[in-house]
């Protein structure tokens, strides 16, 4: 899989922010569901895509955690987030946080690391 669903690296970035806060990098569907603010179901469905793909550890009705690729895939998304929202409120002075989230969640999935190097030197002055 050469390019990942957008909604993949979502569901990873937000297994990777809940998980962080536990014992061992574990969590669970209901965690996922409560974070993301969507049904045990549709995170269940998505668990499977993301098991059968490798980028986590888990068992049906069992906890999940993440695997050295969606670790990376997450960890990357994030950087791209926190980055794109650095910059709109720092060098476009954006003061609307749900706007910086809105566009930050939006174009993190479309950068390269050329693109988010530059970003992050660019910031590097502000």
């Amino acid at each position: 899989m050469s390019e990942i669903y957008e909604s993949y690296e979502d569901y990873l970035k937000a297994i990777y922010l809940i998980a962080k806060n536990n014992k061992g990098g574990w969590t669970c569907n209901s965690e996922i569901s409560k974070f993301l603010k969507v049904k045990p179901s549709s995170v269940t469905n998505m668990l499977y895509n993301l098991q059968k793909n490798g980028f986590i550890n888990w068992k049906p009705r069992k906890a999940l955690r993440l695997t050295k690729k969606g670790r990376e895939i997450a960890q990357n998304t994030l950087k791209n987030y926190n980055c794109l929202s650095r910059f709109f409120r720092n060098v476009l002075k954006l003061k609307n946080n749900s706007i910086v989230e809105k566009l930050s969640c939006e174009i993190e999935h479309h950068l390269n690391p050329e693109v988010t190097n530059a970003l992050e030197d660019l910031l590097l002055e502000y």
